[in-house]
């Protein structure tokens, strides 16, 4: 069964070095005040940016969470961390189910490659065996309506057929966890009613569902839960309109 645990996650990015010398050392830590005093000195031998504190959170199946907060709070790398792509530097992060991403779907594409072999390659990425790739690359190929230009380079397609080709290989996967970072938008106003609908259907079938978003209207229509974060720190979680309106308390166990 799907299930996210946070427990006392913290996640560092080292910066500098303390064999650089002590003064660049303190002056990488002054800065530290102009970014909410995220900075850390880690045992004496380096500095880092502290991007997700302390934050312990667990989500079960049928949870919908919406995280809250301004650019640089720590939601995208919170999103990260669930995804599995970053580890712990301390802490804990418990993810059990097939999980599902949502952000960087243009991750592996290779724009000398044709569309149809993106989609081979990609599907790799994501974590496909070649059986299901080989079961979905029809769809695929119906589904962005490029036809012919699937045996072109991505190199010949525009912004807008590009972004048909990768939204159309990531939501092929229906996940037990799905993660979000804002609303895919693609496409002409034809295609976009279309992949509306169809992450709707991956969002309403998946166990879990994770999105970051500034769209509050979105978050309520989406969510159960909500989590605001601040300077990496989760500062309120509870049901999505409590934590929108103010409310909601801190910590989730």
């Amino acid at each position: 069964m799907a299930s996210i645990d946070l427990e006392h996650l913290c996640i560092d990015f080292p910066v500098a070095s303390s064999q650089r010398g002590h003064s660049i050392k303190a002056a990488v830590l002054d800065k530290a005040r102009g970014i909410g005093g995220r900075m850390v000195d880690t045992s004496g031998s380096a500095v880092a940016v502290r991007a997700i504190d302390n934050v312990t959170l667990s989500l079960k199946v049928g949870d919908r969470l919406g995280l809250i907060g301004h650019n640089g709070s720590g939601k995208t790398t919170l999103l990260r961390v669930m995804a599995g792509i970053f580890a712990p530097t301390s802490g804990r992060a418990e993810i059990r189910g097939r999980t599902v991403s949502m952000f960087d779907i243009g991750l592996g594409i290779d724009a000398e490659a044709s569309g149809h072999e993106n989609i081979y390659m990609r599907g790799l990425i994501l974590g496909m065996s070649e059986t299901e790739i080989e079961a979905k690359r029809q769809e695929i190929a119906e589904f962005s309506e490029l036809g012919p230009y699937l045996d072109l380079p991505v190199r010949t397609y525009s912004s807008g057929m590009a972004m048909r080709l990768m939204f159309s290989i990531a939501t092929s996967i229906q996940g037990q966890i799905v993660l979000m970072d804002e609303w895919i938008a693609v496409g002409d106003a034809q295609f976009r009613d279309k992949a509306n609908t169809r992450l709707r259907e991956v969002t309403d079938r998946a166990g879990i569902l994770v999105i970051a978003s500034h769209d509050e209207g979105l978050l309520r229509g989406l969510c159960t839960l909500g989590a605001r974060m601040e300077n990496g720190r989760v500062t309120a979680f509870g049901p999505i309109a409590e934590v929108l309106s103010g409310e909601g308390h801190g910590r989730a166990a």
